[in-house]
């Protein structure tokens, strides 16, 4: 990726600089229970603040839908900025406009301005060029660090890199791409991509892209329940997608023409209901009643699973190997986890659930990257271009 410039490429001292961020976190009320995007953001704006420009910060925050809310401001982003970073982060009610205006010429070099929620506006998802400009009019350079945002041509990813030059990655999009994008050309061998989640229909893309790469791709989650009745064994009351039957016969078929192992569960634990305190037994694919469910992979398929990363150099999981939330059906996910903790070698959690599980389990500290994006990474991991990043100024 990184034939595009980025914010160690240009001057900066004096400019005013438009860093879309991805400070869409949890809230409760005004209290945010978890800060990971905003502490990933810290070392783009560290480095701004340290050479002297003039850093005027820009996210969504939910789905407000082109309209104000209070509780989705912005605002209590400010105040908690301010203490991770250990000097003022001010605030501002609107994003764009002479309010907005008057407050970016109040700048001084090294200061940091953060903008109401983008997504106030209308324009934003429709990616309007009359927002696109609004935007543009408040700064001399972009920088794109919303990695998680990059995958949606919005006015603030895609609109406004066309019109401020340059337009350059901030550290952390620089480095999900430079690490995902190393993986993917160029990966130290044996490579290993595991695939869980709920549905086949939203991985397909992500498996035929990795099938052509790795050596060996491992599923689990709910769409494994696919793949299972396409192979004829009965799955009872379990999540499956009768649809994408013949996708997920497709897929066996061309790992095996491709040369490639494609391991799929060989036993699961099932409940005959999707309760937290349902009664869970290990079933065999021969085993599972027409009134169960099968909500995790089995105590052999663990085993098979962790041997398989055994001697893996690099690694990629995307999507929980069951339903975690819920302590009958995490030990799969949980074993995995470690698993790839162990792995002497890349590992890369490609964002969305994967990621709540890894730091559920206090494993996130022994990941080599743990990705801020869920569908950036699922589009990037597919080999879609990102509108956010293709927008960006060439080297």
């Amino acid at each position: 990726m990184m034939d595009k410039l980025t914010i160690r490429d240009v001057d900066l001292r004096g400019k005013r600089v438009l860093v879309r961020v991805d400070f869409n976190v949890p809230l409760d009320g005004e209290t945010i229970t978890d800060d990971t995007r905003i502490r990933a953001a810290l070392p783009t704006i560290r480095y701004l603040h340290d050479e002297g420009a003039r850093v005027i910060l820009a996210s969504h925050l939910g789905r407000p839908k082109g309209e104000p809310n209070p509780a989705l401001s912005l605002r209590p982003i400010s105040a908690h900025l301010t203490e991770l970073l250990g000097f003022t982060t001010a605030f501002c009610p609107e994003s764009i406009g002479p309010t907005a205006q008057a407050a970016v010429e109040t700048l001084a070099d090294g200061d940091i301005l953060l903008l109401e929620n983008v997504r106030f506006h209308k324009g934003e998802e429709k990616n309007d060029p009359v927002l696109a400009q609004a935007f543009a009019k408040l700064a001399d350079v972009y920088v794109n660090d919303a990695f998680g945002a990059a995958h949606r041509a919005h006015a603030t990813t895609e609109g406004v890199a066309r019109l401020l030059s340059p337009a350059v990655a901030g550290l952390l999009m620089e480095r999900e791409l430079s690490v995902m994008g190393a993986a993917l050309r160029d990966p130290e061998r044996p490579f290993v991509a595991i695939i869980g989640g709920a549905k086949v229909s939203d991985k397909i893309k992500v498996i035929e892209h990795l099938l052509d790469k790795v050596d060996l791709l491992l599923i689990g989650g709910g769409m494994a329940n696919t793949f299972l009745l396409a192979q004829g064994y009965a799955m009872g009351k379990s999540l499956v997608e009768g649809d994408q039957i013949d996708v997920a016969k497709a897929l066996i078929v061309k790992a095996k023409d491709c040369g490639k192992d494609l391991l799929l569960p060989t036993d699961l634990v099932v409940a005959n209901q999707f309760r937290a305190d349902a009664t869970a037994r290990v079933a065999g694919l021969t085993e599972v009643g027409d009134d169960e469910l099968a909500l995790d992979i089995g105590p052999a398929t663990r085993t098979a699973y962790k041997a398989a990363l055994q001697d893996a150099k690099t690694v990629i999981w995307n999507g929980p190997m069951g339903v975690f939330e819920m302590t009958a059906f995490a030990a799969g996910t949980l074993a995995v986890a470690e698993a790839v903790a162990d792995v002497q070698g890349t590992t890369i959690i490609g964002g969305g659930d994967s990621v709540a599980a890894v730091e559920q389990a206090g494993l996130a500290q022994r990941m080599t990257h743990i990705s801020t994006g869920g569908g950036a990474s699922l589009e990037f991991l597919e080999g879609r271009l990102l509108p956010g990043v293709e927008a960006l100024t060439d080297r």
